[in-house]
């Protein structure tokens, strides 16, 4: 099953996700309150998206570190289409709005927002971009972020819309970024096109496939029959990205020793195993004396 794709025209790449199961896995993991996974399920949606453009091995993490009620959000995700994340309080909640919507920018509130891209390099330290927060909606704040940091103009969209149980009814995103010397006439004809369509999970729940989202986004409103594209586009990649936690028990085991010999002795005496949860997944795993017998 397909849910990102990625393409090109002339001015501009761009993405779009369905990051419906997920974000829903996420939530059977972390058990978020509805305006947490709200927030939370967005993040994620820009982390995928983010981490399908790098290449092997490397690494991508979104951090928001922000004053609001969340507190803070992490996503880790890399090429391969795999994710996964953790936040510090589960259950924030916000306000709403008089229109009856969540006011998610209260949830996160100001902040700061960090880009960081591990290349995988033995002799070098992972990049890492830094901006602050501007609005404490997530889509806003990385645009900002690839503008002010990465000289790159760029439109996103993310959602996610829940069932009244707080499971997820759908969540997904798109981002388009423009060329260097992008044409002023696709900037003008893009930025009305973003206007006049609904949002991402209303069109996911319209039946609209990713490549229908594509063509709507690069359709000429201009155009008498309704059918002429703003430019032609091509489609590069579809991939399958899904929540996926590689933690190991083995991984645990080499933190645990940097606690040193005494540390762990003591927690053994007093407790009589050592048990870590992974922030992620989770996932439990026990160390009894016996793990430890040729650490040191």
């Amino acid at each position: 099953m397909t849910n990102i794709i990625r393409g090109i025209s002339k001015n501009a790449r761009f993405w779009i996700i369905d990051s419906t199961e997920l974000v829903q896995r996420a939530q059977d993991i972390h058990q978020m309150s509805p305006d947490a996974i709200t927030a939370f399920g967005r993040l994620l949606s820009a982390g995928t998206i983010m981490g399908t453009n790098l290449k092997g091995d490397d690494l991508l993490t979104l951090r928001i570190d922000s004053e609001g009620p969340i507190k803070q959000m992490l996503v880790t995700s890399g090429s391969h289409g795999n994710v996964k994340g953790y936040l510090a309080n589960p259950k924030a909640e916000a306000p709403l709005l008089d229109n009856g919507k969540l006011d998610i920018p209260s949830l996160i509130g100001t902040g700061v927002l960090r880009v960081i891209k591990d290349m995988g390099l033995r002799n070098a330290e992972p990049y890492m971009g830094l901006s602050n927060l501007q609005s404490g909606e997530i889509a806003e704040d990385l645009a900002y972020y690839f503008y002010t940091s990465e000289q790159i103009p760029s439109v996103i969209s993310l959602g996610v819309s829940l069932n009244k149980d707080t499971t997820i009814k759908k969540a997904g995103g798109f981002m388009i970024q423009l060329m260097p010397n992008a044409d002023d006439k696709f900037i003008d004809k893009l930025e009305d096109k973003i206007k006049a369509i609904r949002p991402i999970t209303e069109l996911l729940e319209g039946g609209m496939s990713l490549h229908d989202i594509a063509k709507l986004l690069y359709e000429d409103m201009d155009d008498e029959k309704g059918i002429g594209l703003v430019e032609s586009y091509s489609i590069l990649e579809e991939k399958y990205v899904a929540y996926i936690c590689d933690c190991t028990k083995d991984k645990f085991s080499k933190g645990l020793i940097t606690l040193g010999k005494d540390e762990i002795s003591n927690i053994l005496e007093s407790d009589g195993k050592v048990e870590v949860e992974c922030h992620f997944c989770k996932k439990k795993y026990q160390f009894t004396e016996k793990d430890f017998e040729t650490s040191f």
